[in-house]
């Protein structure tokens, strides 16, 4: 094989780099994520970012569009005892659930705790055509509450509040949540074979894609976006008498709750899901600043899942969120800037430069805050004191610490703050008791 020296590579079409200063922005969201997750008592889960192609299959269902059109497919090959190729299918994870789930049977949850909460943050992956909001490798933070004592509607109630309450803890205030119920098992088998009914007679009006999906699964036909599917869907008079009765009290009870935790909602009875293992509720956060691809997150109730995947029959609820549309939507909904750097140490000659390579580790070594609440920095290119200064201001330092032969000679380090001026020439024992005290109180005096 011939390699092309020359070359220039790009990042991968329907990818993004997140570059350091976005990466602040991303570990601000992350963190407020957490914090909300903590509060309602959600644990982290890692899982894989591939898994067998057929765990996938079977969780979202060989019908859907994702199965269909959108695996990014890996394959690993062995030698089997005779020596023969064997291809074992693996897939880059299209979502999350189906991995939370195998890894809730796999390791016995039902049998330490009734109800699991979980949570994830990390990249799915889609072969799908690449616009905005919409990557082949895109973020997601999400939760799943699996186990036998996860079967009331409050619960429902609860994991929207909390999608809710994630989405304003990122500052979003615009978004829009609807929410459908589709009964139990029978009451979607029911619901399914109405659809085929109602639509059958307008079936030369859908486009290709929902003509296809009209006879592998109509519920896809639901999602579609295109304005001649939507009028066919439009015309099409859902009732109450689609559902049965134990359907609709779960849902009443699921509304009921929504209202008392103050929570406000739009019914949307042709509010599917594009995933096969939805039951009973379903919900959907959009924002129409981000266009056509407009939701923030979805989710709903799953209750066969885990026995479909080989688990116990207990039943679970959960969300997605996806996190480069939020990011979107939060454009122009605020003024983040990037962080500031605490301290920057510069050196006036080469010589010193040692020193200051020393005295920042120190200054690191002895902080007594939380890691992240300080940030140190060195410019280790030795230029005239204008050119430095200009760097400290690029790097949005907050304090300057200033080391030259003349600061060594008297065992001292100059301290400056950026923003007043203000200038202290500092005992180097005594550098780091004085740092910490501007962090605490800023403002050096004269």
């Amino acid at each position: 094989m011939v390699i092309d020296m020359s070359k220039k590579f790009k990042i991968p079409r329907g990818t993004s780099d997140i570059l350091p200063q976005e990466s602040l922005v991303w570990q601000d969201l992350e963190k407020k994520a957490r914090k909300i997750l903590n509060l309602y008592n959600y644990r982290e889960i890692r899982t894989p970012i591939f898994e067998e192609t057929d765990l996938f299959a079977r969780s979202m269902g060989q019908t859907s569009d994702v199965v269909q059109k959108q695996m990014l497919n890996l394959t690993s090959q062995r030698l089997d005892e005779k020596g023969h190729i064997q291809l074992s299918g693996l897939s880059l994870r299209p979502e999350n659930t189906a991995s939370v789930v195998r890894s809730y049977i796999e390791n016995s949850f039902d049998k330490k705790e009734s109800l699991s909460r979980l949570f994830y943050l990390g990249p799915m992956f889609r072969g799908e055509r690449p616009q905005k909001g919409r990557l082949r490798q895109f973020h997601q933070i999400g939760v799943e509450a699996i186990g036998p004592g996860s079967s009331s509607p409050y619960l429902d109630a609860e994991v929207i509040a909390l999608c809710v309450n994630m989405l304003k803890s990122f500052g979003l205030k615009k978004f829009e949540l609807k929410i459908n119920t589709l009964g139990t098992l029978a009451c979607k088998n029911n619901i399914h074979d109405r659809l085929i009914g109602c639509i059958e007679p307008r079936v030369d009006r859908l486009c290709d894609d929902c003509k296809e999906r009209y006879i592998r699964n109509v519920f896809r036909v639901l999602d579609c976006k295109k304005n001649s599917c939507k009028s066919v869907i439009k015309a099409i008079a859902f009732g109450k008498d689609w559902l049965d009765e134990e359907s609709l009290q779960y849902y009443e009870q699921v509304k009921t709750a929504l209202a008392e935790l103050d929570i406000s909602y739009t019914e949307d009875p042709s509010l599917v899901r594009g995933l096969d293992y939805y039951t009973h509720t379903v919900f959907e956060v959009s924002d129409a600043s981000l266009g056509s691809q407009d939701a923030l997150g979805a989710g709903g109730r799953y209750n066969h899942l885990v026995s479909q995947l080989g688990g116990p029959q207990v039943d679970a609820v959960g969300f997605a969120v996806g996190v480069e549309r939020i990011l979107l939507a939060k454009q122009g909904s605020d003024n983040e800037s990037e962080e500031d750097l605490d301290l920057y140490f510069l050196a006036i000659e080469e010589t010193c430069v040692n020193e200051i390579f020393q005295m920042a580790e120190q200054v690191r070594r002895s902080w007594k805050g939380a890691p992240e609440s300080l940030s140190v920095g060195i410019n280790y290119q030795v230029s005239s004191m204008k050119s430095q200064m200009r760097a400290a201001n690029k790097a949005r330092a907050r304090f300057v610490a200033i080391y030259g032969l003349d600061e060594k000679r008297q065992g001292k380090i100059k301290l400056k703050n950026m923003e007043t001026g203000a200038e202290q020439d500092i005992p180097k024992e005594e550098f780091i008791e004085k740092f910490n005290a501007a962090i605490i109180e800023p403002g050096i005096k004269e």
